[in-house]
């Protein structure tokens, strides 16, 4: 799945790509088909400021054209900090004493589950540890049920959870996709297998393989939608960004369509983890923000996400340049939303420690629309049927209403004076300019009915 010395190969045959051939990748890029892996390989070797200019317009324009003014958000549910696993770059690896471990009940995680609802979520991605309390994986279906079963408020609750947890076999598969969960995420962490053995030391989590293969026995077991990524700053970035090519280009020539998602957090500090506040192969901010350029030019139709990690100005400047899914007023420890305490038991430190109803004003006053959508989940548009709506610009009709209705839910339940003041001055431009009279009709429809009382409306 991953061929190294081909990686090599390619990186040197386009290590000085001349003026000409950046221009054909670039003029490629806005056909909105894709890239492959030898155009990324070019565009990674750009380096004069009026290269990167083209870059980041180009990626500009097919973010706008293909996502419109959305943002997505979400926040992560940590249920457990119980790990098996020594990833030396991890807080949560087996060894380290720095950290109060916890697990929690299901009885905790439907108050943080509340907490959530709370600030006005309505999406989440539930994370755990990769080691379970005595009840194995059947922990992690109960408090799927948990979360799905906590209601709050008028019309509080969370519409659909994501999933981040270990490896799993085939069967465990089909019960996750059972428990009605929207996407299932893994990273490889690092594609490079002398650096993967290097800084995976015990655990399961030491198989390279078993873990790489994962999202194909996800797709096996029936779940389409899924998302990968590399946490950069253990092996070099272009590497990685070329292995990332191979393991999509995998999934797409097996099941016929590639990952959902894409997330590409750096490194961050994390308590008892020196490697995290060392990394190996440091991403520059310049680099970070042509990788998700890159990206967006390289699969146009695949959400990249960008997590707390980030410090608020650096995950404003990659909005513009591909970034269509943001998680907001994160904690990365368990039980951090409902508890007051302050105890070191989270994953890494977080860049941007805004609440949601800041994050939400900012991105507004940016003119971008935060959407708490669920509706393509729930109606079944999902891995080829979602990419078969996406790749003619039908998705659009549905998303962009879709965010109306859900940023107006909002705003009436749980924002800000300060926020709904921009939220709805933004929304009624926003409706105002839509240039498909199709998506503007079903957004203004949607939006009279929320603002009628009526809770939970999509198309």
């Amino acid at each position: 799945m991953i061929n190294e010395a081909l990686i090599a190969d390619i990186l040197e045959r386009n290590s000085q790509p001349d003026e000409n051939c950046i221009n054909d990748v670039l003029k490629k890029a806005m056909e909105m088909k894709g890239l492959n892996s030898e155009d990324v390989a070019v565009l990674m070797n750009i380096s004069t400021p009026e290269q990167l200019a083209a870059l980041f317009e180009s990626a500009r324009q097919v973010k706008d054209e293909i996502y419109g003014r959305r943002l997505v958000v979400f926040a992560p549910l940590y249920v457990s900090n119980l790990c098996a696993n020594e990833c030396l770059y991890c807080a949560f690896r087996v060894k380290n004493d720095a950290i109060v471990r916890r697990a929690l009940s299901q009885t905790e995680i439907a108050e943080d589950t509340k907490a959530l609802i709370d600030q006005g979520h309505k999406r989440v991605l539930l994370v755990a540890g990769e080691a379970y309390p005595k009840q194995g994986f059947q922990y992690i279906l109960d408090a799927i049920e948990t979360v799905y079963s906590v209601k709050s408020g008028n019309g509080g609750e969370i519409r659909r959870v994501n999933v981040n947890v270990a490896p799993l076999s085939v069967e465990d598969f089909k019960r996750l996709k059972n428990a009605q969960i929207g996407t299932y995420q893994i990273f490889q962490e690092t594609y490079h297998r002398e650096t993967y053995a290097k800084v995976h030391t015990l655990g399961k989590k030491t198989d390279y393989d078993y873990r790489l293969e994962a999202i194909d026995r996800a797709m096996e077991a029936g779940i389409d939608d899924v998302g990968i990524g590399v946490l950069f700053g253990l092996a070099d970035w272009k590497f990685e960004m070329l292995a990332l090519m191979q393991h999509i280009k995998h999934l797409e020539d097996k099941f016929g369509v590639g990952p959902h998602t894409l997330s590409v957090p750096r490194l961050e500090p994390a308590s008892g983890a020196d490697l995290a506040s060392h990394p190996p192969k440091p991403v520059a901010d310049i680099d970070f923000r042509k990788l998700v350029a890159i990206l967006r030019l390289a699969v146009p139709y695949t959400g990249i996400i960008m997590s707390t990690r980030e410090t608020p100005e650096m995950r404003k400047a990659t909005y513009a340049l591909g970034v269509s899914q943001i998680s907001a007023g994160s904690k990365t420890n368990p039980g951090g939303y409902a508890d007051d305490e302050e105890v070191d038991s989270s994953q890494f430190s977080l860049g941007d420690h805004r609440s949601l109803d800041e994050v939400i004003r900012s991105i507004s006053e940016l003119g971008y629309i935060p959407s708490f959508c669920t509706g393509c989940y729930r109606l079944g548009r999902t891995g080829a049927d979602f990419m078969d709506l996406a790749k003619p610009g039908d998705i659009k009709t549905h998303c962009a209403p879709n965010a109306v209705s859900t940023f107006q839910e909002y705003l009436m339940d749980y924002a800000s004076p300060e926020t709904a003041a921009v939220g709805n001055a933004l929304l009624d431009e926003v409706i105002a300019t839509m240039d498909n009279p199709i998506a503007a009709e079903r957004a203004k429809s949607l939006r009279e009915q929320v603002i009628k009382g009526k809770h939970d409306v999509y198309c």
